[in-house]
């Protein structure tokens, strides 16, 4: 398939398109190139992109490149392999907002998968949350050259990640955020809620378990499996 240039958040690139110039949506995404010898592939939502006026350029102008997973709606643009070493999934439920609430957390790491279940007591869905990456960073005990922690709270990115002012929750964030410097590769990825992606769907249970039980189960290991991760 052959490229033509788009502009992506002020950024020039190159994206996939039709031998007509259409770009090449994939369920709402379009591989990009940053430069044509760079060696590594991204997918960027389509939205995202502003066409540029010039020629459709042939497949070859790009060479052959490594796909690369970057986290959408986070702060930062550091490329992340797709082979990371440590995935987390993490998510909150509460009864009531305020009302009794619980975490769920599933964590993958070098193959072994763990999960988490628990129960906070009376507290918000945004406690909820933010505690549940917390966990997902404490469960792994140690620094990791790359670590991809999946959330479907807007409020957790956005506070921990992209400057948001806390007017509440400032001690837990600061928590989170000191946690995170152990992590120099970590990136905070927006999953959609409810949407089907297994690992996710399993935090969200997890959660509403230790709600509905009011218990806590601790780490647990799982046996090994190869979900689809996203």
């Amino acid at each position: 398939m052959p490229w033509r240039h788009v502009v992506l958040r002020g950024t020039q690139v190159l994206a996939r398109c039709e031998a007509d110039g259409k770009l090449l949506d994939q369920g709402g995404r379009v591989e990009i190139r940053y430069k044509s010898s760079d060696g590594k592939s991204y997918r960027a939502a389509a939205r995202n992109l502003e066409l540029v006026p010039g020629d459709v350029l042939p497949d070859d102008h790009c060479s052959d490149a490594a796909p690369v997973v970057t986290a959408r709606d986070s702060a930062g643009t550091v490329p992340l392999s797709s082979s990371a070493s440590l995935v987390a999934y993490t998510d909150g439920a509460c009864s009531g907002n305020p009302g009794p609430c619980g975490l769920g957390a599933v964590l993958l790491e070098n193959g072994a998968r763990r999960e988490l279940s628990e129960y906070l007591g009376i507290g918000t869905n945004n406690v909820a949350e933010l505690t549940a990456i917390l966990r997902a960073l404490e469960g792994v005990g140690r620094s990791a050259e790359v670590m991809l922690v999946h959330t479907d709270s807007q409020y957790a990115i956005g506070v921990l990640t992209k400057g948001w002012k806390a007017k509440v929750n400032q001690a837990l964030i600061a928590s989170i955020k000191e946690r995170m410097r152990n992590f120099p590769r970590l990136q905070l990825v927006y999953v959609k809620g409810h949407a089907g992606i297994p690992l996710n769907e399993r935090a969200d249970e997890l959660a509403r378990a230790a709600v509905a039980g009011r218990s806590t189960s601790g780490w647990v290991e799982i046996e090994s499996s190869r979900e689809q991760r996203v």
